[in-house]
């Protein structure tokens, strides 16, 4: 089974997660079941210090998985980030679609999102043609040969990601 997926690429702080946020909720509202990769570039902890799941990571756990009746966390150490095709596999086998944070150099489908007042330059057609860029949600016009999309227009960003994967 092939996972449907397509990153949000951008540079830091130009409002991925706010707009990643807002096309959830609308995905969401029609009934589509929802998965969701961050990238983290640096290092992170999910836990916090003294809590027992953290505790056990600690101590030297190579996978901790801590479940409730709501959820579930899965910790696992490893040399390297693995290929977000692995994750897809891995992970995302119960949903519709998977929107991602990141992964740039991926050879996911991607919406570069872009706002004027954080860059005047795009990471997919900048110095770089990236092949998998299917559109740009910008607060500005652009000549581009994809779609441009509103930015802060999350119905229609939602819309575009139905017809191009849910239809």
């Amino acid at each position: 089974m092939t996972v449907k997926a397509v990153s949000f690429v951008a540079k830091s702080g130009t409002g991925k997660t706010t707009l990643l946020e807002k096309v959830i909720v609308r995905l969401k509202d029609r009934g589509y079941r929802v998965g969701a990769i961050k990238h983290d570039a640096h290092r992170f902890d999910i836990d916090r210090p003294g809590k027992d799941s953290y505790r056990l990571t600690a101590a030297g756990a190579d996978t901790m998985l801590i479940c409730s009746p709501e959820k579930l966390a899965l910790v696992k150490r490893h040399a390297a980030s693995p290929p977000v095709e692995e994750l897809l596999s891995r992970y995302f086998t119960d949903v519709d679609i998977v929107l991602t944070e990141g992964f740039k150099a991926s050879a996911l489908p991607k919406i570069e999102v872009h706002r004027k007042d954080r860059s005047d330059t795009l990471l997919c057609r900048g110095a770089e043609r990236d092949p998998t860029l299917l559109a740009v949600a910008s607060d500005e016009p652009l000549d581009l040969d994809v779609p441009r999309l509103d930015l802060n227009d999350s119905v229609a960003v939602a819309d575009f990601i139905e017809r191009r994967f849910l239809s």
